[in-house]
């Protein structure tokens, strides 16, 4: 009883009622003010802004329609090379004579290219269906190289046509002369097995490596030329290297995604 009337008078007391109500103090204020305006510009950035982003995955300089290995028909010793290294042969020109137990047999070329690798020598002793020559499938000795990337079967799906493609080439150093600058032309439908990128490339080892992780998607970059640069082709620094580039030279590629806004990576 002596606590309720305690109770009682002290809320009929008027001692209080004057106080001043508390309110928030101005560095709280400064806080909440700033934390709304991150949060706005946060989500406005979200719904225009733009994020981009690369892809890259290794590849090779070589030509539109490859190269390919030619096996010798006949069983014997190599007794003549009618042609070296670098040479651009037409279609049914001689290649190697072969000394078999008939007589004279001559290799020729079925399809018309550059030889760029001689593996029988005069003097070699090759068995039928033995390689003998690696050939790209050139008809002049300026057609243009490309950039053949093989990209993660996976991430083929991001690449589109017209995409532009950063090429850092293995033999050419970065500082000072840059990259290559090309552009996205084909990307393959399904991922490429070894005998597939052996067959295209014209060798077997090239296929193995870049199917080590797997299937890739076969990429074609068309590299950019350039009447400016000693390689004919546009860098991104002023000239470039000073030499031309050869066919079967490892590169990287980074190829430019298409810009995503930030809302799209918290959608489903």
């Amino acid at each position: 009883m002596q606590f309720r009337q305690q109770a009682l008078s002290k809320l009929q007391s008027p001692e209080e009622l004057d106080l001043p109500v508390r309110f928030a103090r101005p560095q709280g204020r400064l806080v909440l003010a700033v934390t709304v305006v991150v949060m706005a510009v946060a989500a406005f950035w979200a719904f225009t802004g733009s994020v981009s982003s690369k892809l890259s995955a290794p590849g090779i300089l070589t030509h539109a329609d490859g190269s390919y290995l030619l096996q010798s028909p006949f069983a014997g010793q190599v007794t003549k090379a009618f042609a070296r290294e670098g040479e651009l042969l037409a279609p049914g020109a001689p290649l190697l004579q072969i000394g078999t137990d008939r007589g004279e047999r001559t290799v020729r070329l079925p399809a018309g290219g550059r030889v760029t690798t001689l593996i029988a020598k005069t003097g070699s002793v090759v068995a039928t269906g033995a390689d003998v020559a690696t050939v790209e499938r050139v008809t002049r000795a300026d057609d243009p190289l490309v950039a053949m990337l093989y990209v993660p079967a996976d991430s083929g799906s991001a690449i589109t046509v017209g995409a532009s493609v950063d090429i850092g080439v293995q033999s050419v150093p970065q500082q000072p002369f840059g990259v290559l600058r090309g552009r996205v032309e084909a990307v393959g439908r399904a991922p490429r097995t070894p005998a597939q990128i052996s067959g295209f490339l014209g060798d077997s080892r090239l296929a193995a490596q870049f199917t080590r992780q797997g299937n890739p998607v076969a990429v074609l970059v068309r590299l950019e030329r350039s009447s400016a640069t000693a390689s004919g082709y546009r860098w991104s620094s002023k000239d470039g290297p000073p030499h031309p580039l050869d066919s079967m030279t490892p590169v990287t590629g980074s190829v430019h995604l298409a810009a995503q806004r930030p809302v799209d990576w918290l959608l489903p």
